[in-house]
C-alpha cells in the first residue's frame, strides 16, 4: 500500500472521529474505520504491522470486554503502551478505528502493543489482517443465531483461521469448553490451556442449554464428572477416551463473596498467585483466570498480574455500579445477551439474596441488529430462579415478550410492571425501590447503550467513550 494512501486514510478517520464527537453523534468508534477502509482497504493490516510488540486478539461468546480490559490493565502495569478498543467496538471497522486513533498524523503508532476484543464472526478476518502474536478464545455458546449460526459453524470457521497462525504465535484456550479446547488440536502455534479445578462450583447449572455435549472426535455424548454451567466443566468421551486437556494455568480454589468480589488461588508451572478480585460471580473469576493465562504466556510477573486485577474496575455495563444521583440508591448494571450469560447473572444475584425475595430488577430487552433480532433465547435462560423476586420492571422493544417469559417462569404478575420506554421504566423502578435496596439493571446490548445514554444525561455516569 502506498504510504500516501495510508496517510490520507488516517487523516480521514481522525477527522471523522473528531467530528462525530463534537456533533454529539456518538463516540466515533466505528465510522472512522469504515471510511478509512474505503480509501485504504489494507489499513488495519498495515498499521498493525507497525506495532513494536505486535497484537493480541480476545474472542468468545461471553466475557470478551471484561477480559480484554483486565488484560489491558495487566499489560499497562507491565509497562506496555496498549492500543485497545476499550469502548467495545469489536467488528473490523471498530478495530480499524482503534489503530487509527492510536496512530499519529504521520502514520506512526503511539503504542507498543495492540489488544483487540474481537467479535466471534469477525475473528477469522481479524486474524488474517492483524496477524496476531496471541489469540485468546474464552468460550463458545449459542448467541444471536440470526448473525452467527450454530456453534459448530463458528468453531469450524475459527479452526480454519487459527490454522494459519505460525509456530511463533500463541493460542490460549479454555480447557473447560469442549469446542474451544478442541481448537488446539494439530495447530502449529503454541497452545496453552487454562481451566477451573475447584469442583465445589460444579452445580450443573443451566445444563439444559449445554451446546457442546458430543465428542469432537467420535460424536459420542461426553460424560461430565463436573459441570460448572451449561457445557463448561470436566468431560471425557466414554467411547474414544478424548477428554479435557490438563490446564497449565489452573484456578485451584475459588471463594465467591456475593456481589462484592471473590478470592482466586491460581497455579501455573513453577508457581502460584492469589488474587482478591473486586468483581462478583463465577464468570468474572473465569475472566480473570483467562487474563492471567495470557499474562503467564507473555511472561508478565505474577505480582504485576495480581496488582492490576486487585485494582480492576468493571467495564461499562458489565457489573457496573452506579449511584442514582447525589445520595440516591445504588444500582448495578449487568449486561445479558444470551441464555448462558443471563442464567449466570440471575444465579449470581439469587445466590446473594436467598430465595430472591429481596431483589428488585429492571430487565430491558431490545431486538435490534446488535442484540440479535431473534429473542427466542429468553425461553432458554433460567429466569425461573426469579419466581420469588420482590419486583421486576420490564422494558425495551420486546418488553411484552419478557413479561410473558417471566409469567411462565412463575413470577407473580402483581410483582411485575411493564414500561416500554426505558427512561420512564427506570423512574418507575427507582420509585418502587425500598429504602436501602439496590436496583439491578439487566439490559441487552443496545438497551444497555440506551440506558447509559439516559444515565449520562442525568449526570450519573460519563459517556462510555470518555471512560
Amino acid at each position: 500500500m502506498p504510504l500516501d494512501t495510508t496517510l490520507i486514510a488516517v487523516a480521514l478517520g481522525k477527522l471523522a472521529g473528531q467530528l462525530s464527537r463534537r456533533l454529539g453523534a456518538g463516540g466515533g468508534t466505528t465510522l472512522p474505520g469504515s471510511l478509512a477502509r474505503r480509501v485504504a482497504p489494507a489499513i488495519l493490516r498495515d498499521l498493525s504491522a507497525r506495532l513494536p510488540h505486535g497484537a493480541l486478539l480476545v474472542s468468545g461468546t461471553n466475557g470478551k470486554t471484561t477480559t480484554s480490559r483486565m488484560l489491558s490493565e495487566i499489560l499497562r502495569t507491565h509497562g506496555e503502551r496498549v492500543l485497545h478498543n476499550r469502548a467495545g467496538a469489536n467488528l473490523i471497522s471498530g478495530l480499524t478505528t482503534t489503530v487509527i486513533s492510536a496512530t499519529n498524523w504521520m502514520g506512526q503508532p503511539q503504542a507498543t502493543l495492540g489488544l483487540f476484543e474481537t467479535d466471534e464472526a469477525a475473528l477469522p478476518q481479524a486474524i488474517a489482517e492483524v496477524r496476531p502474536r496471541l489469540v485468546l478464545i474464552h468460550n463458545l455458546f449459542r448467541d444471536q443465531l440470526d448473525r452467527y449460526g450454530e456453534v459448530d459453524t463458528v468453531a469450524t470457521n475459527w479452526r480454519t483461521a487459527l490454522a494459519t497462525l505460525p509456530a511463533s504465535s500463541t493460542l490460549v484456550l479454555n480447557a473447560d469448553d469442549p469446542a474451544v479446547a478442541d481448537l488446539g488440536r494439530d495447530m502449529a502455534a503454541r497452545v496453552i490451556y487454562y481451566g477451573l479445578e475447584d469442583t465445589r462450583h460444579a452445580t450443573g447449572a443451566a445444563a439444559h442449554i449445554a451446546d457442546s455435549q458430543f465428542c469432537r472426535r467420535c460424536g459420542t455424548r461426553y460424560h461430565f464428572s463436573a459441570a460448572f454451567y451449561a457445557h463448561i466443566g470436566h468431560y471425557q468421551c466414554p467411547q474414544c477416551g478424548h477428554q479435557r486437556p490438563q490446564p497449565a494455568v489452573a484456578l485451584a480454589r475459588l471463594d465467591l463473596r456475593g456481589t462484592t468480589g471473590s478470592h482466586l488461588a491460581i497455579t501455573y508451572p513453577g508457581g502460584a498467585v492469589e488474587i482478591g478480585l473486586p468483581l462478583p460471580g463465577l464468570y468474572n473469576a473465569l475472566n480473570a483466570l483467562a487474563a492471567t493465562a495470557v499474562a503467564y504466556s507473555l511472561a508478565v510477573p505474577p505480582a504485576q498480574t495480581r496488582q492490576a486485577l486487585e485494582a480492576f474496575s468493571a467495564a461499562f455495563g458489565r457489573i457496573e455500579r452506579v449511584v442514582a444521583g447525589t445520595g440516591g440508591p445504588p444500582m448495578l448494571i449487568a449486561l445479558i445477551k444470551n441464555p448462558v450469560g443471563a442464567s449466570e447473572t440471575v444465579r449470581m444475584l439469587v445466590e446473594q439474596a436467598p430465595g430472591g425475595r429481596d431483589l428488585h430488577l429492571l430487565i430491558a430487552i431490545n431486538d435490534r441488529f446488535a442484540d440479535g433480532t431473534d429473542v427466542s433465547w429468553l425461553w432458554d435462560a433460567d429466569f425461573e430462579a426469579l419466581a420469588d423476586a420482590a419486583h421486576v420492571t420490564v422494558s425495551g422493544t420486546r418488553a411484552a415478550d419478557m413479561a410473558v417469559r417471566l409469567k411462565y417462569a412463575g413470577l407473580n404478575p402483581e410483582r411485575m410492571t411493564t414500561v416500554e420506554d426505558l427512561p420512564a421504566a427506570l423512574d418507575a423502578a427507582l420509585a418502587a425501590l425500598p429504602a436501602g435496596a439496590t436496583l439491578y439493571l439487566l439490559p441487552t446490548y443496545t438497551a444497555m447503550l440506551d440506558l447509559r445514554e439516559d444515565l449520562a444525561k442525568r449526570g450519573w455516569v460519563r459517556q462510555f467513550w470518555e471512560e
